[in-house]
């Protein structure tokens, strides 16, 4: 019997891509770039899915990723900023301003609230995730929040999930579950702590890293089931 759900925030409960679209335009326009076009929106995507892909793998540091990204970007489109680190600080600002709930999650964790116990646990930014939070209303749902900046350690980490599970109210691991999009940084980060893994999966696609995925859903309904038994 699961007790305690893990959420992942970003690609989970809230739509990272609509936030990212959204916040690179306008940065553009603050730092009087020129447009960005959705073309130059899909190759910043990639190139920022890469990069957090290198930190979760352990090839590269937070650090290196929230400003190497924007270099390789700017270097790749041709653009001329005269400062990245400046740039960064106000686009994860701008990140907080768009709110788009993936699967009605905001329904869905306030239904789930009484149930079980809920924490959101994400490898963003303090300044991003404080605002995604909040504007969002998710923030005032959780009966906690772990934000890997201040917990000193990224997912897929063990010392992350050992942080979390020394500070949740105390339970089973086979009662603990994480519901996550990441394969290489949520479910591997479960597999890491022994937890239960769900992974958020709305593409249907292939499990290609190896780790233990106990419940693979398409939509995070699914998740009421699996509580009630029913996905067992």
């Amino acid at each position: 019997m699961i007790k305690t759900v893990l959420w992942d925030v970003d690609g989970t409960l809230l739509d990272f891509r609509a936030a990212e679209r959204a916040a690179i335009m306008r940065c553009f326009e603050l730092f009087g770039l020129g447009e960005c076009t959705e073309e130059m929106v899909a190759r910043y995507s990639a190139i920022n899915a890469s990069y957090w892909l290198r930190m979760e793998l352990g090839e590269i540091t937070k650090a290196q990723v929230l400003v190497g990204r924007f270099a390789e970007f700017f270097s790749s489109e041709g653009v001329e900023c005269a400062d990245i680190e400046a740039f960064n600080r106000e686009y994860q600002l701008r990140l907080g301003d768009t709110v788009c709930y993936c699967d009605d999650s905001y329904a869905l964790v306030s239904r789930l609230r009484g149930r079980v116990r809920q924490y959101a646990v994400t490898n963003g930014t303090v300044a991003a995730q404080a605002a995604k939070l909040t504007n969002s209303g998710l923030g005032e749902l959780f009966d906690g929040i772990f934000i890997s900046d201040i917990v000193g350690v990224e997912k897929p980490g063990k010392g992350f999930f050992d942080h979390v599970l020394a500070r949740i109210e105390p339970c089973e691991k086979n009662e603990i579950m994480i519901v996550g999009d990441s394969l290489t940084s949520d479910m591997r980060g479960g597999n890491n702590a022994g937890i239960v893994c769900c992974w958020y999966n709305p593409q249907g696609l292939p499990n290609d890293r190896g780790v233990r995925v106990d419940y693979d859903i398409r939509d995070l309904h699914e998740i009421e089931a699996l509580l009630a038994g029913e996905g067992a």
